[in-house]
């Protein structure tokens, strides 16, 4: 399937936030995605994720998940200075933010001629956390979590009763939880904390524990595994084909 790819700017109340949107170049009505980056924003690994995404026939919209911090169109590098500004990103913004910024995406995408109304998230690194709070909206019906950071954490500020794990009751839709077992970002007490809130929340989701390292999902770099991101793909394709088909 061939896409398109175009850029929306959307008010929040932290700012604009450039949305990059990637989807399929037909007619008609699609599902929709919201697919979160990492702490570098859109790199190219991350545009290429969403355009192999979108080229199974979803809408996906990519945010700049530190608009409020960073110029429209920044992009960090996969280098120790990208790394740094990326934490302290990360570590600068409200995660009750990021609720807003979900709001923004989904308001604009009622408005469009091309969305069917069925709506996923998805995400590597902290973008899979902000893809598990994505999944507090009542209209995300499928989830899609890779190795998410700092959910097992208060790394991301948070007011009290406002962190992602607290708020897990709100979540109707189906999760797929996905990990590294080498990812030292998430140690095998954390992974066991997230699973056993998601147990006791009676959740809907899946659970696989892969032996890759952080990142191997990134299509670049030398933590890159292509067997398990075909692996992974296929698992997310699984659930969104079962939830917003």
């Amino acid at each position: 399937m061939l896409i398109q790819n175009h850029i929306v700017d959307l008010p929040t109340p932290t700012g604009t936030m450039r949305t990059y949107v990637h989807r399929p170049n037909t007619a008609g009505a699609f599902p929709a995605i919201l697919f979160y980056s990492e702490i570098f924003q859109q790199t190219a690994p991350i545009a290429r994720a969403a355009r192999f995404l979108a080229g199974h026939g979803y809408a996906v919209l990519v945010p700049e998940v530190f608009h409020e911090l960073n110029p429209i169109g920044t992009v960090l590098g996969y280098d120790d200075a990208g790394k740094d500004k990326g934490n302290a990103d990360k570590g600068a913004k409200p995660v009750e933010s990021y609720d807003a910024d979900n709001r923004a995406m989904i308001d604009y995408l009622g408005q469009q001629d091309w969305f069917n109304g069925h709506l996923g998230a998805m995400g590597f690194c902290i973008g899979g956390h902000l893809a598990f709070r994505a999944a507090l909206q009542p209209e995300v019906k499928g989830t899609a979590c890779f190795y998410a950071t700092d959910l097992h954490t208060n790394t991301i500020p948070n007011q009290p009763g406002q962190h992602t794990l607290e708020r897990i009751g709100d979540i109707t839709g189906e999760m797929l939880m996905i990990w590294g077992k080498q990812d030292p970002h998430i140690p095998p007490q954390g992974r066991a904390q997230v699973y056993q809130k998601l147990t006791d929340a009676k959740l809907s989701f899946t659970w696989h524990e892969l032996n890759g390292q952080h990142a191997f999902m990134r299509d670049e770099g030398d933590r890159f595994d292509p067997q398990l991101s075909s692996l992974g793909y296929q698992l997310a394709f699984d659930l969104f084909s079962r939830t917003l088909r």
